[in-house]
């Protein structure tokens, strides 16, 4: 079990950055926060959740928020590119739940560990002849990047440990505004309408989500 969550969190790391170097930080974001969608359909798959009547009512919108950023009417190689981020929200779902199950029997830390070490596996074979040797800057902007996911992954771990899965990936909404801000004063990328529309109903109907179960646990 342990290593299945070092998968999926590797498959989620190589189809969100994928995914990032394709289309704008802020859709690639809002794609990939589609994740508590997932996470309560695999909750109710494999942790025997219950799943509210009502909440299968909130679905429907938000999923018509992920077709206005998918944008199929475009047909272009932008909406390929937005369906791996759909992929990245799902594999991010089942690492998020997989945590949690682990988390009754074993310490944050080693799961960390694990995800890391089987992360790195499922990432070589797709290196192939890819494979570019970086300079100096190059090496201290990966190890950067390397350090900064780790810290991210310790922090995410320690909190599907501590609290509910849902509760966690709410609350990282607030990447969103800084995703927005960096894309904008790095890229100049300027979200379009679509873009905006989509993501207040994905967002607007994951909280809404969230807020329904834990009214229903209360």
């Amino acid at each position: 079990m342990l290593a299945l969550r070092g998968v999926l969190g590797g498959l989620y790391m190589l189809a969100y950055f994928f995914t990032l170097s394709k289309i704008p930080l802020t859709d690639a974001s809002i794609l990939a926060q589609m994740s508590p969608v997932f996470v309560i359909l695999l909750s109710v798959i494999f942790l025997k959740e219950r799943l509210p009547r009502r909440t299968i009512g909130i679905l429907p919108f938000i999923f018509l928020g992920a077709i206005l950023l998918i944008k199929p009417h475009e047909y272009t190689s932008y909406s390929i590119y937005a369906w791996v981020g759909i992929c990245s929200a799902v594999f991010s779902a089942a690492a998020g739940v997989s945590i949690r199950y682990l988390s009754k029997t074993h310490p944050s830390y080693e799961i960390v560990f694990y995800f890391v070490a089987t992360s790195a596996l499922v990432a070589l074979p797709l290196m192939g002849q890819q494979f570019v040797m970086p300079n100096v800057m190059q090496s201290m902007y990966l190890l950067a990047i390397g350090v900064v996911s780790l810290l991210g992954q310790v922090f995410l771990t320690r909190a599907f440990t501590h609290e509910s899965a849902i509760v966690v990936q709410v609350v990282s909404y607030f990447g969103l505004v800084l995703n927005g801000w960096f894309g904008f004063m790095f890229w100049q990328e300027i979200p379009d309408m679509l873009t905006v529309i989509g993501g207040v109903i994905i967002v607007a109907g994951c909280i809404a989500l969230s807020s329904r179960r834990g009214s229903t646990k209360a």
